[in-house]
């Protein structure tokens, strides 16, 4: 038989772990969601999916949602610059 010593451990251990588990959704909550990151403006992007006007940018790693401000075509593997953010949506322009 389990000693009484371990099943108040246990119950220990499940009521912190718990806490823990609401304490990070609680965290969570709080943080801004990942659109329009002023820390994207002015950095290089390499183009996944042809902007016609609209394609795919690689950022940092990650994949976004991309178009020009004046709707021009840009090709798979050029480098744009990002200039602007409409929620998560980047606005691009090619370096000049």
């Amino acid at each position: 038989m389990l000693s009484s010593v371990m099943i108040v451990a246990a119950g220990i251990f499940s009521c912190l772990l718990l806490a823990l588990i609401a304490f990070v959704a609680a965290l969570s909550r709080h943080k801004k969601a990942g659109s329009g990151d002023p820390q994207l403006l002015g950095r290089s992007a390499f183009v996944e999916k042809a902007l016609e006007p609209e394609g795919a940018v690689l950022v940092g790693g990650e994949l976004w949602r991309a178009r020009t401000r004046t709707g021009e075509l840009v090709r798979q593997g050029a480098t744009v610059r990002v200039v602007g953010t409409r929620g998560h949506l980047l606005e691009v322009e090619e370096p000049h």
